[in-house]
């Protein structure tokens, strides 16, 4: 039955990662560009390298970024300025300096002739200036030629005049005291020039929203293109240097590519292509895990973990790139690595970041310089990410990263280009922005753990910490366990260092491998501070279903207490399903009944399934059985050694650990050297 289930079990996985695949491929494939691809790359300056190119369909030379740019600044330094002129101002300024001039005039005794002379003398000045009018001050009115022609709209008809021809205020004014001065009537002059002064008003304003109208019709107008390339005449030849006519006309031609309409038959090869390529990447990947992560393999939610962030990223670089291509390095790319090295190891980040940038490189502009900057940062963050988690270390390591990106990005342009002037100094500054996202990372990672309950290396500190709730609870409960967990740690950590194994994740599994003694401690040698053992009044298979039960007691414990199930894993395995050997012989020699299993005196397991779990099995157990000889000595703890993790390779216990036969000698030598220092030999000092 066990079994069965256990065959529906992995068929249900299996079936569960293929629809993963599936999904991935599907918005991965969606992603990519829809256009054609042109298949060359080329460099400005530089020589082509393949074989003469022709062109395979009539196309237009499109204009250079430069010549459209002076195109367009020339059409605005030549556009029309609209101009509005308000009639009725012209009328109402007239009446205002009649009555103004009559008031005062009578005031002050003045000639009625005389009165009349001058309000005929102003009106004309009056009518002179506003036939031009009087300009009115606008903000987002700039004219640096003064000559300049513009377009003055009058009762709906426009008229083009010189834009020096408009009187302000002041101008006005200052004509006006010319005539005034060189009249031969006018007696009083300053009078008549204050009859003037508040009395003027601006009756032409600048009409924006038809000058932008305007110039946006001018600019429409400009051409994208010049001159025209029949199919079959050759473009460039192998060995050519890629620059003036040749050079636009394969930007031309890379253009067309890329913005081509294409037909339902293109479409469909097109779309087919991407699937093969994101198929092959993708499934690559999952081959990468079975044949190297079996345990993230087997394991759904860690290979759905890692699938999640292969596509949040490359969807996020596919959002980036439709918005503005140019803003492909803000993409913070090296979050991926960083957050799969906190959770796994470097090989796996490192090889997931690899697949990612040749994903995204199918879409990014300049495909070969993206991919040799973000695989040289991604090998970087691999390297620089420390498990020293200080507070200014994630801060020191994405400095790295950006130094890397400047770098790589600045080594990588004066190759191509041949001199500094053509270099982009902009994407510096994205580099730098990249740097900042990708200090995200550690949120992330919290984020991650909360939603995927799994363990980071920040989450090892924490709960290596003797001074955790349950750990103090275990040092108070069970003072002989505790210390038994702290000397296991030290051995299991050491020996996890020595072969490349998670050594934090070790160190932290043997601190609460323990637990479930808290709950019976003085069943347990090491916490009996006295000659009375409770087992001596217990019957063989009561005392071996005690021992046996603080593996489900550290179990419950464990979840009570919130400890992650990848601690868990620790507690469930650590004895695998070995025998309670003592108890089983006392058995055998005190009971008349013919035992017909031996499952009452084997623990529950399962077995080992990693490297991690194996060391842990080796040490708790070498470390225990340390404490029953009687002489310590080189010869006495290896013997000691290859006995004990000898009967656990007999009985099967690291079968499914994929720990190799080298790195068990490795792990035995490492053991024996920490219980031969434990153990060391001491002077004995006269009485």
């Amino acid at each position: 039955m066990k079994k069965k289930f256990d065959n529906i079990f992995k068929y249900n996985n299996s079936i569960y990662r293929i629809i993963v695949l599936i999904v991935a491929i599907v918005l991965v494939t969606y992603w990519m560009p829809k256009g054609g691809q042109f298949n060359y790359e080329y460099q400005q300056g530089k020589p082509w390298l393949f074989d003469d190119l022709f062109a395979p369909f009539d196309f237009a030379i499109s204009k250079s970024d430069a010549e459209l740019r002076k195109e367009v600044n020339d059409v605005k330094a030549d556009s029309k300025l609209y101009f509005v002129f308000d009639e009725d101002v012209k009328n109402n300024v007239i009446d205002s300096f009649n009555n103004k001039i009559e008031r005062i005039g009578e005031e002050r005794a003045f000639e009625k002739a005389y009165l009349v002379r001058m309000r005929l003398f102003g009106a004309e000045q009056l009518q002179i200036i506003y036939k031009l009018g009087i300009l009115a001050k606008d903000e987002n009115l700039k004219v640096a030629d003064k000559k300049r022609k513009v377009t003055l709209l009058r009762n709906n008809i426009a008229e083009d005049i010189s834009f020096e021809n408009f009187y302000t205020i002041s101008t006005a004014l200052q004509y006006i005291d010319q005539k005034i001065y060189f009249s031969e009537f006018v007696r009083d002059k300053s009078f008549l020039d204050e009859m003037f002064i508040g009395v003027l008003q601006q009756n032409v304003k600048y009409d924006s929203n038809k000058t932008l109208k305007g110039l946006e019709e001018d600019v429409k107008k400009v051409s994208l293109t010049r001159g025209f390339v029949a199919r079959n005449t050759r473009i460039i030849s192998k060995g050519d240097i890629v620059e003036g006519e040749a050079f636009d006309k394969l930007n031309s031609l890379k253009y067309e590519y890329e913005s081509k309409v294409l037909g339902e038959s293109d479409y469909i090869w097109i779309t087919a292509g991407h699937v093969i390529k994101v198929a092959v990447l993708l499934v690559m990947m999952m081959l990468f895990l079975f044949q190297f992560k079996k345990d993230v393999f087997d394991d759904t939610n860690k290979v759905t973990f890692i699938y999640l962030n292969i596509l949040l990223m490359i969807g996020l670089a596919s959002f980036v790139i439709h918005y503005n291509p140019k803003f492909i390095y803000i993409v913070p790319i090296s979050i991926v690595p960083i957050v799969l090295k906190s959770f796994f190891d470097s090989r796996l980040g490192l090889i997931t970041h690899i697949f990612v940038v040749l994903l995204i490189g199918f879409m990014a502009p300049n495909p070969f310089e993206f991919t040799f900057i973000q695989i040289t940062a991604g090998i970087v963050t691999v390297l620089s990410v420390s498990s020293d988690h200080r507070r200014a270390s994630i801060f020191i390591s994405v400095g790295q990263i950006t130094l890397i990106y400047f770098l790589t990005y600045f080594a990588y342009s004066i190759s191509q280009k041949g001199n500094l002037e053509d270099i982009d100094y902009m994407v510096f500054l994205y580099f730098a922005i990249n740097g900042l996202l990708t200090l995200f990372a550690q949120p992330l990672i919290y984020m991650y753990e909360k939603s995927f309950k799994l363990v980071s290396d920040v989450s090892l500190l924490e709960l290596s910490d003797t001074n955790s709730e349950l750990l103090k609870l275990l040092s108070d409960k069970a003072p002989g366990t505790f210390q038994h967990s702290l000397m296991v740690a030290n051995i299991a950590e050491s020996a996890a260092h020595e072969i490349g194994a998670n050594a934090r994740l070790v160190r932290t599994g043997a601190l609460y491998h323990d637990i479930g003694k808290m709950n019976n401690p003085l069943f347990f040698i090491e916490n009996q501070q006295t000659h009375v053992n409770p087992h001596d009044e217990l019957a063989p298979k009561e005392s071996a279903s005690i021992i046996i039960s603080h593996v489900l007691d550290g179990v419950d414990i464990a979840k009570k207490y919130n400890i992650p199930d990848r601690i868990i894993d620790f507690i469930r395995t650590h004895h695998g399903e070995s025998m309670v050997y003592y108890f089983y012989k006392q058995y055998e020699e005190t009971s008349n009944e013919v035992l017909l299993s031996d499952k009452s005196f084997r623990y529950p397991g399962p077995i080992p399934y990693s490297k991690e779990t194996a060391i842990l099995m080796m040490a708790d157990a070498l470390e225990a059985a340390s404490r029953s000889l009687k002489v310590y000595d080189s010869k006495s703890i290896g013997g000691l050694v290859d006995k004990i993790i000898s009967k656990q390779m007999e009985e099967g216990q690291f079968l499914n650990s994929n720990i190799t036969l080298r790195e068990i000698e490795t792990v035995k030598r490492v053991i024996t050297k920490k219980l031969l220092n434990i153990y060391h030999a001491r002077i004995e000092y006269p009485d």
